[in-house]
Order: C-alpha cells, then sequence, then structure tokens
C-alpha cells in the first residue's frame, strides 16, 4: 500500500478530492428526522503545537514521498446548521491518532513512537454546499479509549461545535467512557459511522461519511 501512495503527489489528491468524495455512501441528512449531533469531549490532546502543513490531506506532508501508516480512508459529509441548510464557510478541524495509538501532542507519553509521516490534525473550509473532505487514517483503539476522530466546528470567531466520530461495529464502542456518555441512541447512531471499502480500489482504501448538525441558525 505505501509503495502505492509513495507515488501519488500531494497535488493529485486535492485535484481528484471530488472524485473520491463522489464514492461517499449517499445518504440524506433526512431520512428519518434531522438529529443535532452530540458534543464532545475536546480531550487533553488537541495539538499544542500545530504541524507545518495543516491541509485536508493527513496521508501526506507537504511534499514528502513517505506517505503514513494506516488503513486510507476518504472521510466527508456536510456541515448543516440547526434548520438543515449547508453552512457555508465553517472551519472543520480535525485530528487523531496515528497507526501506532499516538497523538501528535507533545505531552503524549508515547510521542517517541509517533509515525513521522503522519499529519494528525487538518482543516477544510466548507464551501456553498456545505461539504467538507479528508483523507486520512482509519482510527485505531488506544488505552483507554476507543477508535475516533476528533472533530471541531466554527464560523468566523465562534466556535460552534466540538465532537467525535467513532467506527461502527468496533467492539470497544460500548466499553468506552465518552461514547456510553451519549444516553440518547439517535444522537450515538449520528457519530457511529461505517467505515466502508472503496469501490474499485486497489489498495484495500475506505469511505467514510460523516453529517454533522449544529445547534446553531446563522443571524439574518
Amino acid at each position: 500500500m505505501n509503495h502505492y501512495l509513495s507515488r501519488r503527489s500531494r497535488r493529485e489528491f486535492l485535484s481528484t478530492l471530488t472524485l473520491g468524495a463522489a464514492a461517499f455512501t449517499a445518504r440524506g441528512a433526512f431520512a428519518e428526522e434531522l438529529v443535532r449531533t452530540p458534543r464532545q469531549t475536546e480531550g487533553p490532546f488537541y495539538p499544542d503545537k500545530l504541524p507545518l502543513d495543516t491541509d485536508n490531506d493527513l496521508i501526506i506532508i507537504n511534499d514528502s514521498t513517505s506517505p503514513a501508516v494506516g488503513e486510507v480512508t476518504y472521510l466527508g459529509g456536510r456541515i448543516l446548521d440547526a434548520k438543515g441548510d449547508p453552512l457555508k464557510n465553517a472551519l472543520v478541524e480535525i485530528w487523531q491518532v496515528d497507526h501506532n495509538a499516538v497523538y501528535i501532542h507533545s505531552k503524549d507519553r508515547r510521542h517517541d513512537l509517533h509515525d513521522g509521516n503522519f499529519q494528525g490534525y487538518g482543516r477544510f473550509l466548507t464551501g456553498s454546499s456545505g461539504e467538507y473532505h479528508f483523507r486520512t487514517i482509519k482510527p485505531v483503539n488506544y488505552p483507554g479509549r476507543t477508535a475516533h476522530i476528533h472533530f471541531k466546528i466554527g464560523k468566523g470567531e465562534k466556535e460552534l461545535l466540538t465532537t467525535q466520530c467513532y467506527v461502527k461495529g468496533e467492539p470497544q464502542n460500548e466499553k468506552d467512557g465518552v461514547y456510553r456518555g451519549i444516553r440518547d441512541p439517535k444522537a450515538r447512531e449520528s457519530v457511529t459511522i461505517d467505515f466502508a471499502p472503496l469501490q474499485g480500489s486497489r489498495i484495500g482504501e475506505l469511505t467514510a461519511r460523516f453529517d454533522i448538525v449544529l445547534g446553531y441558525t446563522p443571524e439574518g
């Protein structure tokens, strides 16, 4: 997998991002009813120092030819306001552990095991459709927590939501205190997402879709 990815340039990924997005399993935000995404803890490992590269491709840092280790995942979705309308110019930030279950935060006790090829953090500004896109790796469990990806959504100077998404079918979910803290079954379901095989991928890439519904309505 890594040999193939090392031949895919950063520019190629950014220019063909919409192709990856088109492979997501279509899922209407209103399939049943609009469920607001539950607020979750930021945790202690939001980066204490942002990486030099903060774009939406966490697999390749700057112009490196060495990709991160892990199950490559095209992660995307829409940011919606409380009325279900797409939110333009929302800043979407994500951060997560690498394949070795280590954050880029300098205070992670296992920091010396960090995969130096994994960006660990990325951000994306939504357009008129409210869509966001990232290329990252499927999250892994680490001591004390089930696999998850942290999200923070902001617009202008406003911080709108901090939450997490989880891997559907992961056995450790039910042992995770933060996950179990979501009491509403529908709210819990809304942050539990499929990491499905990307159709046609020869290297086992995955797709995952996480639509985020905010308890926020733009002024005016």
